[in-house]
């Protein structure tokens, strides 16, 4: 009983630290616009991406990473309505 405790208490911390590890109330839309975000924060740390998307897009690199800030803010949209308890 012991360590099942402790399981669930170190999920718990993980879940509070790292938003994209998610929970049991996590919708579908929360998910995939965690998903976007941690690609776009990705695809801006990584220069060599941040090059190609320069190049393939035949923009600055400053104006490719201005255009992924821009997309994190609502990567899939604005929430779904939630149904009124």
């Amino acid at each position: 009983m012991g360590d099942r405790y402790n399981i669930h208490s170190q999920l718990e911390h993980l879940q509070s630290k790292y938003i994209g590890t998610g929970h049991a109330d996590t919708n579908k839309w929360e998910w995939l616009t965690n998903q976007h975000r941690d690609s776009y924060a990705s695809y801006m740390g990584h220069t060599d991406m941040l090059n190609y998307f320069a190049v393939a897009e035949n923009e600055s690199k400053a104006r490719v990473k201005f255009n992924l800030m821009e997309r994190m803010l609502q990567p899939c949209g604005p929430p779904p309505e939630r149904p009124e308890d």
